[in-house]
């Protein structure tokens, strides 16, 4: 855990995120595969061909008098720019949907949009089991996955994660270092 020497030499515990108890220590931080994103980079690259389509179609419909080089400059700037915009939603969600372990609990952030954010949050001692399962062609070669964790509360399903082996490894190790016991079955046991 990250310390912080204040000004009258007591040290105090750096926050990692708004909700951390003052007791509580990060463990690990994970999130989402980048493939989340495939939708926001498909309408952002059509955004970028806006300004050069433009000045193509201007070209051939004026073609005594086309565009200039800087028409065709400020068009592809503006393409950029509606790019950008229309990237940027899903980047947005993607970043500020993160999965948080700490000493004491399992906390899952999801920002929908601008203005959507849910939190699941779960004591690490409810956690009863976690599997992970990569199906298809496109999970094996991209390396992204599904983890299951089962609660007693219920199941908690978690698509689109990066090395989802790697993930289920290291939340059973921080699951046994706590004490929490848990049961690891193949995950097409897994009803």
């Amino acid at each position: 855990m990250a310390k912080q020497q204040a000004k009258d030499g007591e040290v105090k515990k750096i926050k990692y995120f708004s909700d951390q108890f003052d007791d509580e220590e990060v463990l690990y931080v994970f999130r989402k595969h980048p493939v989340v994103m495939r939708k926001g980079l498909v309408y952002g690259s059509f955004g970028l061909l806006v300004g050069p389509v433009i000045t193509l179609v201007l070209t051939f419909m004026h073609k005594s008098n086309p565009p200039s080089m800087t028409f065709f400059y400020m068009s592809f700037l503006a393409s950029l720019g509606l790019s950008g915009i229309l990237f940027f939603p899903d980047w947005m969600s993607w970043h500020y949907s993160v999965f948080i372990v700490t000493d004491k609990r399992f906390i899952q952030i999801t920002q929908k949009g601008f203005f959507h954010r849910s939190v699941v949050d779960m004591g690490l001692n409810q956690i009863q089991m976690v599997n992970y399962e990569i199906s298809g062609l496109q999970e094996t070669l991209l390396g992204f996955g599904t983890i299951m964790m089962q609660t007693f509360v219920g199941d908690l399903v978690i698509h689109y994660l990066h090395h989802p082996q790697k993930i289920q490894k290291h939340l059973l190790e921080i699951l046994r270092k706590e004490g929490v016991q848990v049961d690891v079955s193949p995950a097409s046991e897994v009803e």
